[in-house]
């Protein structure tokens, strides 16, 4: 889909459709206002007759307005203005998007970045209504025949033709299609099938990207090249797979050549069985899904090239698939880290965070700023948050604080747990250094525990993803998120010249 922003005459535009918007109890918007004017008050006509009230998920299509030169008017619900946030701003573009697809219209004029706001300010509007329309367009493409979006171009109507806010608002677009194409990116891979979307898939797509952008450099390990450098329990998780694990490594070099790197670290389990601790068969399908660490990181990778950040970054993706198999490990076996570190095996079902800790030792390499892994880790996370943000724990508490804001910002919420030393005796072993499990309670946390034994010399982040990474029932379906959350995180590094 184009997207762009620009100053319109309302009155003179042609166009198939103009989407303007009607608050709660009848109230009108800057531009709802505007055309009532230029039609002599026909829309204040049509409100009194109780036609659309106003609340979110209302909609109106109205032919042949006087006094336009345009075809249609579709009269779009926006709620109270006191309860406008990223998530509702959202929901209102993505229902007029459906509507426009649903009467087959190609190319409207959408005005709707003009909502009155303390939390939103207008410019944000036009970036969320950027990310909204490109995931409302987004049709998985793999393997089913399933009809496109009919709208192909949409002009966000912007009133304020300040150069300096011009400016902004044609910033806000680009980021907004760049987090389109990032995102929609991640939820390709994750909604692709595990007997396709395999570690050698991953490894395949990552060099693709490897060719479309200048500043990128993407190096894939072979099972012998991990060996070689220690990767014992990475390769343990692999061992009952008839397909060979990869280690993804995605360079972008945007800063300078000196600059230490932001690395991002996704879990690229393309299929997770549970291995010999095998999953219960209902929804094991879903298993698909515990990539979408990896998928994410990816994406966020693709959304950094387009925006050409000014930053250093580095994605790790560990990838592997989790199999039973005769030569797969067993509960009880004791695996080396690249760190050193000896683990216990209590529970191959608990795969993500085996392949995570070598990737996470290799990171050191870098000499990183900042590490963030992001990981379809725990059941546990999805009973503590549900689908809403993003599990979150660090060790520093400066770097959990820059995800916060970043997920504030964008819309893309994050919740911090904690990581305190005394959750750290559940994994004691009696044969190893550590055990890979740390019981029923708390799981979330014992998780990122394990983790954080790894990460000593770095400054870490850990987003547990598995309560939002996708959705079931019949929106079921990769979400890419966090993307936007990586993304502002990233782009907050780089000062305020993305500040929209």
């Amino acid at each position: 889909m184009e997207i762009s922003v620009k100053t319109i005459n309302l009155e003179t535009v042609k166009s198939a459709c103009i989407v303007i918007g009607v608050l709660d109890k009848h109230k009108l918007t800057d531009s709802a206002k505007r055309i009532d004017h230029l039609s002599n008050g026909f829309i204040t006509q049509i409100l009194r007759r109780g036609d659309i009230s106003g609340e979110i998920g209302d909609s109106l299509m109205l032919h042949d307005v006087p006094g336009l030169k345009s075809a249609r008017v579709l009269l779009v619900g926006c709620g109270k203005l006191s309860e406008l946030n990223h998530k509702t701003f959202q929901t209102i573009v993505t229902n007029a998007s459906t509507t426009l697809s649903q009467a087959k219209i190609k190319s409207a004029i959408i005005s709707l970045a003009d909502l009155d706001n303390n939390l939103l300010s207008n410019t944000m509007q036009i970036r969320l209504a950027t990310e909204a329309l490109h995931q409302n367009d987004y049709r998985f493409s793999g393997l089913k025949k399933e009809m496109a979006a009919s709208l192909k171009s949409v002009s966000l109507h912007f009133a304020d033709n300040r150069s300096a806010v011009m400016k902004k608002a044609k910033l806000a677009v680009q980021i907004g299609n760049a987090l389109g194409k990032g995102r929609n990116t991640a939820r390709e891979l994750g909604n692709l099938a595990g007997n396709i979307c395999t570690p050698t898939y991953l490894a395949k797509q990552a060099t693709l990207y490897d060719k479309s952008y200048s500043k990128l450099k993407t190096t894939i390990l072979n099972q012998k090249e991990m060996e070689k450098l220690g990767m014992g329990s990475l390769l343990s998780v692999a061992k009952g797979s008839r397909t060979p694990p990869k280690f993804i490594v995605m360079q972008y070099s945007g800063g300078k050549k000196a600059d230490r790197p932001y690395v991002l670290v996704g879990k690229g389990v393309t299929f997770d069985s549970g291995g010999i601790s095998i999953k219960p068969g209902a929804a094991m399908d879903e298993m698909k899904y515990d990539m979408c660490g990896a998928a994410s990181v990816m994406g966020t990778m693709v959304t950094v090239n387009e925006l050409k950040l000014p930053i250093n970054v580095v994605c790790i993706v560990p990838s592997v698939e989790n199999m039973p198999d005769g030569a797969a490990s067993k509960p009880g076996d004791v695996v080396t880290s690249m760190s050193g570190q000896t683990i216990e095996v209590l529970n191959t079902d608990a795969e993500g965070r085996l392949i995570l800790c070598d990737a996470l030792t290799y990171s050191e390499k870098f000499k990183p700023k900042a590490v963030i892994d992001v990981a379809t880790l725990t059941g546990a996370c999805v009973i503590a948050l549900g689908a809403h943000p993003a599990g979150l724990l660090s060790n520093q508490q400066k770097l959990a604080d820059q995800i916060l804001a970043a997920g504030t910002a964008s819309g893309d919420r994050a919740w911090q747990m904690p990581l305190w030393d005394d959750y750290q005796d559940q994994l004691k072993s009696n044969f190893a250094d550590m055990a890979n499990i740390g019981g029923r309670e708390a799981g979330t946390i014992t998780a990122a525990c394990f983790l954080s034994r790894f990460t000593k010399k770095l400054n870490w982040a850990h987003l547990d993803i598995a309560g939002i990474a996708w959705l079931g029932g019949a929106q079921k379906g990769a979400t890419g998120r966090p993307v936007p959350l990586l993304t502002q995180y990233l782009m907050e590094r780089c000062g305020k010249q993305y500040s929209v």
